[in-house]
């Protein structure tokens, strides 16, 4: 089975994922839009991080039950912990080393109509804050 490595674009964060990785997706959910991410799901006994877990900061919105992570130093995201696949990661293929990820196969998967169920959460991102 073949592993692969990932890092961060500065290099704090590294890690390692099992394989084999057969297929991309990309999701049209307003983070994952805006972050242009291309993933793969990955159970999470497949995903080991190797150095820099103290640099990994977290954002989660809405049901707060997916786990977005990405370095504090550069902000590039790595992967997330899934909320439709509890027990999967999404994996961040153009993080992953020498990775061929633009011979994958890429369909694509509906975020956008997940349900809201924090009652509070926004839809939309409103744009940085700003002192008024």
């Amino acid at each position: 089975m073949p592993t692969y490595h990932g890092s961060c674009h500065c290099g704090a964060v590294r890690y390692t994922v099992e394989g084999p990785i057969l297929e991309a997706y990309t999701c049209d959910c307003s983070l994952c839009t805006k972050k242009n991410a291309l993933m793969a799901n990955v159970r999470e006994d497949k995903l080991r991080i190797t150095q820099g877990e103290d640099k990994l900061g977290l954002y989660q919105w809405n049901a707060r039950i997916a786990k977005h992570y990405f370095c504090t130093q550069c902000g590039i995201y790595p992967f997330h912990k899934k909320r439709s696949m509890p027990d999967h990661y999404g994996v961040n293929l153009k993080a992953l080393d020498d990775f061929d990820w633009a011979s994958l196969p890429v369909r694509a998967a509906e975020g956008r109509d997940m349900p809201i169920t924090d009652p509070n959460a926004r839809r939309d991102w409103p744009g940085p804050r700003t002192n008024t």
